[in-house]
Formats: C-alpha cells, sequence, structure tokens
C-alpha cells in the first residue's frame, strides 16, 4: 500500500482552484490496542515504576488483539457505500495507528492511499515518557504538584507537550480539512487524546468540559468518532461519539486502555 507524507492538501484531485467549502464527514478513529498499551497496563497491576516497552513510542506495533481489532474496523467500513466512502485517509505516522490504518483499509477494499500527517502523533511526554504514575511520584515528585496545581490541558512535561500544545497544531489540520473542496470526506486515524483534543477544538469546549470528559471517559481501541456538517461550513455536528459496537459484532474482544483521570487542577 502506498504511503504518503506530509498534510493531504497535496494529492491530486483534492486540491482545488477555486474552494468555496470544505469537508463534510470527519471519522476519527483511535489505533487498535498496542503493545504498548499492554505493558502499560502490566506495569501499573504490577505497581512498577517503569513500563517495558519494546521500542521507542512511535514505533510501538499493534498487539495480536490490535490487529484483530483493525480487520473488525475494516469489515465496518466495508459496509459504507461508495457515495459516502471517505476519498481521504490520513494517519499519525506512529506504527500503531499507520498499522490501523492500513489494515482497516485493505480489509475494506478501498482503493485510497493511506498518507501520515505528523500532526496526528501522539502527545509527547519528555521526562515522562515510560513511567508510570508511581514511577513519576518516585522520581519527579515535584513535577506531581505542577501537574496536579495547573491540570491537564496546561500542563507541559519537560521535553514534552501539554494538551493545548497538541490542540494547536489539530487546529491547522481542521484548517486543511475547511479548504479541501465542498463534498470530501476524511478518515483520520490517531490516538485518544488526539481524538479527546479533537472534540475541544471543534466543540469549542471551555477547559472544565473538556477535563471532565477525560475524567470520565477513555477512547476505547479501534473506536469510531463521527462529524458531519452537510453543507461543508460552519460548525461540525457530533454524529457519534467513542463507537466500538462492530468489534463485539466480529467477536473481537473490546479494550479500554485509558489515562490518568486525575485531570483537573487543584
Amino acid at each position: 500500500m502506498t504511503r504518503g507524507r506530509g498534510g493531504f492538501l497535496n494529492d491530486d484531485g483534492l486540491t482545488q482552484a477555486v474552494r468555496e467549502a470544505g469537508a463534510v464527514e470527519l471519522l476519527l478513529i483511535r489505533h487498535g490496542e498496542s503493545e504498548g498499551n499492554v505493558a502499560a497496563t502490566e506495569a501499573r497491576q504490577a505497581g512498577a515504576a517503569v513500563i517495558e516497552v519494546p521500542a521507542r513510542d512511535a514505533d510501538v506495533n499493534l498487539s495480536d488483539t490490535g490487529q484483530e481489532q483493525a480487520k473488525a474496523l475494516g469489515a465496518a467500513l466495508a459496509r459504507i457505500t461508495e457515495e459516502f466512502r471517505p476519498d481521504a485517509v490520513v494517519s499519525s505516522p506512529y506504527a500503531r495507528a499507520l498499522q490501523t490504518a492500513e489494515i482497516a483499509v485493505e480489509t475494506a477494499g478501498w482503493p485510497v492511499k493511506v498518507r501520515t500527517d505528523e500532526r496526528l502523533r501522539d502527545r509527547e511526554l519528555g521526562i515522562l515518557d515510560r513511567l508510570t504514575r508511581l514511577g513519576v511520584e518516585q522520581r519527579f515528585p515535584e513535577e506531581v504538584e505542577r501537574r496536579e496545581w495547573l491540570g491537564k490541558l496546561y500542563y507541559r512535561p519537560p521535553g514534552g507537550e501539554s494538551w493545548a500544545d497538541v490542540a494547536l497544531r489539530l487546529r491547522s489540520v481542521l484548517a486543511e480539512l475547511n479548504n479541501l473542496g465542498q463534498g470530501h470526506r476524511v478518515m483520520l486515524v490517531c490516538h485518544d487524546a488526539v481524538i479527546m483534543l479533537f472534540r475541544y477544538v471543534l466543540e469549542g469546549m471551555a477547559e472544565r468540559e473538556i477535563l471532565d470528559l477525560a475524567a470520565s471517559t477513555s477512547i476505547l481501541n479501534a473506536s469510531l468518532t463521527r462529524y458531519v456538517r452537510p453543507s461543508g461550513e460552519g460548525p461540525w455536528i457530533l454524529e457519534s461519539f467513542n463507537v466500538a459496537d462492530h468489534l463485539a459484532e466480529h467477536g473481537v474482544t473490546v479494550t479500554e486502555h485509558g489515562g490518568d483521570t486525575s485531570v483537573h487542577p487543584k
């Protein structure tokens, strides 16, 4: 399958000399369960300080369950009629997301290239990378205090990103969607925090609203979130959120690997 790079406006067939409106549908998909998800859960359950991931974050692959989830996702996407099929599929370049996108598109039988865009990558954790909450408390207690003071939206670990930083790169992605030309449908395959922050930006949420959502909801692996705007302009309408019925329908395990739910400033 051909992989593209960069934004998705440089593909022949998506650019137009004159653009009067933007995309009409946006599908947001979290990657299938990854080996990193499994390792993080095992580390927390074991009371370990360090998550024994097999590779750097960008190179962590799907677990066996994650691959089955991607196939089930593809089977669900195959039911979309050609008229309503996304004409652009863009993935985070991280292996777990790209593998999910490629498996799903191949299973669905869609004749579309999977492109990558680094703006869809997961949030970077800096010095906290590979550490459980216990590990952070043991090694960087001052960072625990700073995070509790600032809250998740604005806390930036040294060398990493805050949620607000991620939201900034997503705003530029959405600006491109507004210039695709009316009628286009786009599928983005990314990460749980990214999907949360798409909601934050698309719905104009306040800090309290997005943190309340993050504290109460985990984005399921290989789940679908769908936004529409039939006119191709104006606000996006949330049609469905965090749907994973297609996994159970195909006898595939539904997995929930969420982040820390302690997100509000104190």
